[in-house]
Formats: structure tokens, sequence, C-alpha cells
């Protein structure tokens, strides 16, 4: 089972999930997505490392 190719769909439905329920979540979801990825960017964690 490879874990992390399970986890962007999860969270992607959570995150959806709760823009639904509160749509003012949005920006704070975008916001943090970018940074996260952002900083995985910065450090070299790019999509290949999960292979």
């Amino acid at each position: 089972m490879n874990l992390p190719l399970v986890a962007g769909p999860l969270v992607s439905l959570i995150a959806g999930i709760l823009i639904l329920l509160v749509p003012r979540l949005l920006n704070y979801i975008v916001a943090i997505y970018l940074i996260v990825i952002g900083l995985l960017g910065l450090i070299g964690a790019g999509p290949g490392v999960w292979r």
C-alpha cells in the first residue's frame, strides 16, 4: 500500500466538503495548499520523491 498516493485524493475530498459547508474556508485552504507546495518545491521534495 502506497500511502502518499492515497493522501492526496483524501485531502482533496475533505477540503471539498469543508468548502461546501463553509465557503469562507476556501481562502485558507488555498493559501495553505500554496504554502505547502511552495515549501516542498524549495526543499526539493518534488512529485518524484514518493515513487
